[in-house]
Order: C-alpha cells, then structure tokens, then sequence
C-alpha cells in the first residue's frame, strides 16, 4: 500500500484475533479474488470416530442441550466489508455468548482461505461470490453457498454534479481499477445495460483512482469502499454520484451486485444441519447490529485490524450494503450475477456456471 493510505487506514494488524473462541493468526498478502487454489481433488471430511457407548439423553438433557452432535464451527473470512456482518458474533463469541463454539480465521487475501476449505480444516468461509463458484467448480461440488453477506460495494465519485444516472456517464473517462476481474465486468454490465459509450481506463491501485480524483475534482472514478469514503473525507468537493448497486438493480429487480457469499463445505452441512441453520440466524442478527449500531461496528473494525481509522469506518459501514440473504432470495440473486460474469469471461466462475446444489435451501 502506499503511503497516503497507510496513513489514514494504517497498516492492517496481523495480530491473533479473539483468544477466547479459539482463532487463529492472520497472514498479511496481496487480495487477489478471482484467483482460487489448484490441484484440488477431495474436500470431504474424514468420518468422526464416535466412542463405543454413547449414552443416550433424556427429553430434558436434550431440551437443555439441543445440539447433541455440538462441534466448534470454523469460519474464515477476508479484511474487508464482507467481515463486517460477523464483527458482533465475534463479541459475542469473546464474551460467552454465543449459541454455539466458533472459531475465527482473518486472511488479507481468498487465496489464503481456500486451502484451508478444501483441506477441511475450515468449516465455513466468507469470499467474493465469483471465488465462490471457482471452488465450487474445483472440488466438484464440494462447496456450497449457504447466504450472500455483502452487495455492492463500488461507487462513482466525482465533483461532477450532472451526474445523477449511469447514462450521464456517456463521454466521460472513467478511472478505476480491476481489469479482468469483476469491478470490470459489473462495470460493463451497467455501460452496455444504458448503451453508454465511456472511455475507461485502469490503474492498478484504488490510491491511484483518488490520486487522479485529488487533482481533477471534475473527472470520476469508480471505487470501492472504503476508498471511496477515504477518497471523499480527503477533499470536499468530491460526492458519491452513483451507487452501482442501485444502477445494477435498474437493469434487473431480480438480480443484484454481490460482492460476498458465505459457503460451507457441503460434507459439514450434511453431517451438522442444525449447527448450519444456528449460524445463519446469528449471522443474520449480527449483520443487522453491524448496521444499526455502526459505532460499535466502527470500534470492532479496528479492534480486528480491518481499519485502522474509526471515523474511516464509522463513515464506510452505511454504504458497504450489509444482508443476510439466504434460500431462493439468494439463489435468484446470485444466478444471476454469477451470469453476468460468465458472460463477460467464463473463468471468473470457474468455467461454468454453478448447478442447483451449489444453493443451500433449508428443507
């Protein structure tokens, strides 16, 4: 990273994250999302041994303990927006209040976290949906995706006021990031879904986009958060003109900009449904904390090492478009975006799109 951003994010802190649930240390790399782990052949988890006897619990032992096949769930997640969502199921993890055992992993990079899928010695993971099909295709099914945790998180910002639809885009130059990865393809999407015709052009960096936006207040740059948030905290005279969620949404009310999925390795979904279903429903309550109560998010962000800034965070929470999508909602969602993307490049999925099992619905 760059100085400029080093100083108002501050470099990401790789310490161990919550000692009381069990986790794990991070591992500082570059992200890469549309890259996915090779030579994958086999993610299913070895038969637990059970012991000789079991006793068998009364009505009331198992009214007091309803999961009776109980097992530390082990989650993965990236240093972005798509963490946010469980930063409460971590506290409440820390403190004991959890329904269930978890333990938290926190990589800079998908790549990271996919070896660890595949291998079994992760349970569940949270990754950009496209990474999400690639494993899917990789270990034959192996994955599935049990919600969708974070929409769009791209934005165009410009000081440019006459900006207020993706059509008044036509015969700017637009800066941005990501070529040959998704922000390019979701970007196309929306030109070509307005017959737009824009120049644009990439850098390599989102510090480079809002270098160009620091300079040129009038050109427009789409960026994700939270350097857009940064980007606009560093100069007044820059606004978010479109959010790319809703210009995705325009096209398509079925469909959705998803930025990240949550999967489960299917061998750990059918072995412990019930564990599943109790993390869905305290994800979900923990993604509507997160965006209810975004100063206490803030103040997580920082205690995890996602942001070093709390204002930065405090600022960035409201536009990273936190949900706990799960059943046909998310499937209808997904399919379609994932659609979009094959479209554009086939090997952004995986080289298929996924089948019918890739979807967790509950029975």
């Amino acid at each position: 990273m760059k100085t400029k951003w080093n100083s108002l994010l501050g470099t990401l802190a790789l310490g161990t994250l919550l000692g009381g649930c069990g986790a794990t240390r991070a591992v500082e790399s570059t992200p890469e999302p549309t890259q996915a782990a090779e030579g994958v052949t086999d993610v299913t988890a070895a038969e637990p041994t059970q012991p000789e006897k079991t006793p068998v619990p009364t009505e009331t032992e198992a009214a007091e303990e309803p999961y009776a096949d109980a097992v530390t769930v082990r989650i993965g997640s990236l240093k972005g927006p798509t963490s946010i969502g469980l930063l409460e199921l971590m506290h409440a993890c820390e403190n004991g209040e959890a329904s269930q055992e978890y333990e938290f992993t926190m990589e800079t990079q998908a790549d990271a976290l996919l070896p660890k899928m595949i291998s079994g010695d992760l349970d569940i993971a949270l990754v950009p949906a496209n990474v999400a099909s690639v494993l899917y295709q990789k270990t034959q099914g192996g994955v599935e995706v049990i919600d969708i945790n974070t929409l769009g998180v791209l934005y165009m910002v410009s000081g440019d006021d006459t900006i207020t639809s993706a059509a008044d885009l036509a015969g700017h130059t637009i800066y941005t990031t990501g070529k040959g990865t998704t922000p390019e393809y979701v970007l196309g999407h929306i030109l070509e879904g307005n017959g737009v015709d824009a120049q644009v052009e990439y850098k390599s960096e989102a510090t480079e986009v809002a270098a160009v936006l620091a300079e040129d207040p009038t050109a427009v740059g789409m960026l994700p958060q939270p350097f857009a948030t940064v980007a606009l905290k560093k100069n007044d005279s820059l606004s978010v003109v479109l959010d790319m969620t809703a210009e995705w949404e325009a096209l398509d009310a079925d469909s959705a900009l998803v930025t990240g999925v949550t999967i489960a390795r299917r061998a750990f979904v059918e072995e412990h449904p019930q564990t599943v279903e109790t993390f869905l429903a305290e994800h979900a309550k923990s993604s509507d904390y997160a965006k209810a109560n975004v100063s206490d998010a803030a103040e997580w962000m920082v205690a995890q090492g996602i942001l070093e800034n709390a204002q930065v965070a405090q600022a960035a929470i409201p536009y990273c478009n936190l949900v706990c999508l799960t059943g046909t909602e998310m499937q209808t969602k997904l399919a379609s975006y994932l659609s979009v993307l094959f479209a554009a490049d086939p090997a952004s999925v995986g080289g298929a799109l996924p089948e019918e099992d890739f979807y967790y619905i509950a029975e």
